[in-house]
């Protein structure tokens, strides 16, 4: 099967772990190493490739400004690290991208808000619109208020539900090793790299160790876990040595890396997702008229709504019948169910009249919509 390559993807998620970013002697921001990854993504992004970078590295950055010990922190320390830090890493990426013309935009998340429906569509559109307005979105976890988040491994897996979240079409882990190897080649000499990785099986997690040092919160078992996630959504996931300059050229030159292949695009496995795995909380019936529409693709408007079953909330899955009452379509709702049914037959541009507030146009957007009809 053929290696991809990184100039064939459009949406891309860069995720840098701590060790690559921060010096674990000095306890400071490796500055020549960053500007050499940003001229990496400034150069997919001149290509018209849309940017998201999670970047670990506030607590190891503000741990030091704050002069704390080396070793594992108390809980209250790593937050306040994690304040301090914050403000140092957001200067750091908005300077390095500002240098080639670019904006960048720090959004702060912890799993919590990949997980909870409402918290999960703010975030989604932050980012969606950041990216409209070409901007780079540089996501961290928000150390300062989460707890249990606060452990090895974390942004790993936050960077797959970012991937999943803004329909990424590749994921890329730098990391402190260049791939998946059959065992840990730090402890086995004959450990060979695996290049390809067509699907998450068992044996795959099998072979996972775990992390690395104590400025990485990584770690092979985490990878694999976001390899599961990641391409669970549709995205191709690679891991990659982040330990050399310009790491994007070295992969794209033929350096050492394990690719992690999915089976759908992202679109097609939101559309599965929505379809075929969350439970209906609701109805939204009708007419003919929007019912021929979504047929063509389009979103599900207000005018079109003739009738409101159930009690949902904005981001639930509700099913969308026909005047006969036959199933149309699935998606997710943009309105609580007592709002959607104040908007009953409105046109769009009465929304703002209706409810107070500027809200979205449609009731589903059609990239939160399948058609399930015969």
């Amino acid at each position: 099967m053929t290696v991809p390559s990184l100039d064939s993807f459009n949406r891309i998620v860069v995720k840098i772990g701590s060790a690559l970013l921060v010096d674990q002697t000095a306890g400071r921001l490796k500055s020549a190493w960053l500007t050499s990854l940003v001229d990496d993504l400034a150069r997919h992004a001149a290509r018209g490739a849309e940017i998201v970078v999670v970047s670990s590295g506030s607590i190891a950055l503000g741990r030091t400004m704050l002069k704390l010990p080396r070793g594992a922190l108390r809980l209250e320390d790593s937050q306040a690290a994690a304040a301090v830090g914050q403000i140092a890493l957001a200067r750091a990426w908005s300077e390095a991208l500002g240098a080639h013309g670019l904006s960048a935009g720090q959004i702060l998340l912890t799993l919590g808000d990949t997980e909870e429906r409402r918290r999960y569509l703010n975030a989604r559109a932050t980012v969606a619109r950041l990216l409209a307005l070409k901007a780079v979105p540089v996501v961290n976890e928000n150390d300062t208020v989460a707890t249990q988040e606060i452990r090895y491994g974390d942004n790993d897996r936050l960077a797959a539900r970012v991937a999943s979240m803004a329909s990424a079409d590749c994921l890329v882990l730098l990391s402190d090793i260049d791939g998946l190897y059959t065992a840990p080649p730090a402890l086995d000499p004959a450990a060979t790299l695996i290049p390809l990785v067509e699907r998450v099986t068992p044996a795959i997690e099998a072979i996972a160790g775990g992390a690395a040092s104590e400025f990485s919160r990584g770690g092979m078992r985490t990878k694999i876990e976001a390899a599961r996630i990641a391409t669970g959504a549709g995205a191709h996931m690679l891991i990659a040595s982040g330990k050399v300059m310009s790491p994007l050229s070295v992969v794209e030159g033929g350096g050492r890396c394990t690719w992690f292949l999915p089976h759908d695009s992202p679109g097609q496995a939101r559309k599965r997702w929505i379809a075929g795995v969350l439970s209906p909380r609701g109805a939204i019936f009708v007419d003919s008229g929007a019912a021929s529409a979504l047929n063509r693709g389009r979103s599900l408007l207000p005018a079109g709504v003739v009738r409101v079953e159930g009690h949902f909330s904005r981001g639930d899955a509700v099913v969308v019948r026909a005047p006969d009452g036959v199933e149309v379509a699935r998606g997710l709702v943009s309105y609580d169910s007592a709002d959607a049914v104040r908007l009953l037959g409105q046109p769009s541009a009465a929304i703002e009249g209706i409810l107070g507030f500027k809200g979205r146009p449609a009731i589903i957007h059609r990239d939160d919509l399948v058609l399930t009809g015969a």
